[in-house]
């Protein structure tokens, strides 16, 4: 008898409890997700021109990787038309070279806190 008590008593408050949470809970396909939060957080388009024996471009790679920024790596040794975007249109014989938001930054060099700034002012466009 006491375990039909104790059951009983269980299931009032898991009962009781359910109303509350079923109003926090989203509604069925939908995420519980800011939306507007995680759009504040997108990374716009970013390019990374390099060469894999390069120390600068292997630094942007890690931390791109590291912190889950979606990039494009065109090694300009393997392929001849990221070789010529970066000579003709970037004006450039080194590397890394970052082209963010659709040529909206070019940065040449890797620098993290310049890159972050450089994000939020394109951020800070839309």
């Amino acid at each position: 008898m006491k375990k039909i008590s104790a059951l009983i008593l269980l299931l009032m408050v898991v009962l009781a409890a359910a109303p509350g949470q079923a109003a926090e809970t989203p509604a069925a396909g939908q995420s519980k997700v800011d939306a507007t939060a995680t759009k504040q957080q997108a990374y716009p388009k970013v390019v990374l021109y390099s060469v894999a024996w390069c120390p600068h471009c292997k630094e942007a790679k890690e931390y791109f990787t590291r912190n889950n920024i979606p990039f494009i790596n065109k090694d300009v040794e393997l392929d001849e038309k990221a070789m010529d975007e970066l000579t003709k249109k970037y004006k450039s014989q080194g590397v890394p070279v970052i082209v963010i938001g659709d040529d909206k930054k070019v940065l040449k060099g890797f620098n993290p806190e310049l890159f972050e700034k450089a994000v939020k002012e394109i951020q800070s466009k839309k």
